[in-house]
């Protein structure tokens, strides 16, 4: 079993910056994928980022490309996303999640374990 956490969401105002960090714990298997997604009130959950094992190869969502970068410290088991110039609109909570394969996927279906989330909320 793999425990996902979150941390580093907060408040900031529009064209500030975050930095996500997402922690393993339990058994953990370092050799697959991992990703964000997010929620916004009302609506559906999406992907936003993805990388691969090696961290050599990255998928991000157009909305975010050039904002948010995403990358992985296997030694430490963690993931994270850095958020640049928020906009109001990045409102949402964001999770962290191990995918089953090692390719930087979009699809949620390709994940197996989910963080709890952690709230990220942009002012204008």
């Amino acid at each position: 079993q793999v425990q996902l956490a979150e941390s580093g969401g907060g408040l900031v105002q529009a064209g500030g910056s975050l930095r996500l960090s997402c922690a393993a714990s339990g058994r953990t298997f370092r050799s697959d994928a991992m990703g964000w997604f997010r929620q916004a009130p009302g609506k559906e959950r999406v992907f936003v980022a993805a990388i691969s094992w090696t961290g050599d190869s990255t998928y991000n969502t157009g909305s975010v490309k050039g904002r948010f970068t995403i990358s992985r410290d296997n030694a430490k088991n963690s993931v994270f996303l850095q958020m640049n110039s928020l906009k109001p609109e990045d409102t949402a909570v964001y999770y962290c999640a191990r995918s089953r394969r090692a390719v930087a996927a979009p699809r949620a279906s390709d994940y197996d374990y989910w963080g709890q989330g952690t709230q990220v909320t942009v002012s204008s």
